[in-house]
């Protein structure tokens, strides 16, 4: 018996605004090691902070992720190479 493919369903935008480092990295798709590298950078924002907790502000990832270069993307180029 042969098993049918079925098309990805797309991922559910979180039901709630704060989430944690975790879930920020899931959110945008990466590991939470290439996220943390990621707000290093400063691609991605930094948490908020509510008590003790450190929390992303899934509408700033969306304005940072929206900002991230396309595949497509020309980098930039150096008069000085």
């Amino acid at each position: 018996m042969q098993m049918e493919s079925r098309p990805s369903s797309p991922i559910a935008p979180p039901s709630r605004r704060g989430l944690s480092r975790g879930e920020a990295a899931g959110y945008i798709g990466v590991s939470p090691t290439t996220f943390d590298k990621m707000v290093i950078a400063g691609e991605m924002p930094g948490p908020k902070r509510v008590g003790a907790r450190k929390i992303w502000d899934v509408r700033a990832l969306d304005l940072a992720f929206d900002a991230l270069p396309g595949e497509d993307a020309v980098p930039e180029t150096n008069d000085w190479d």
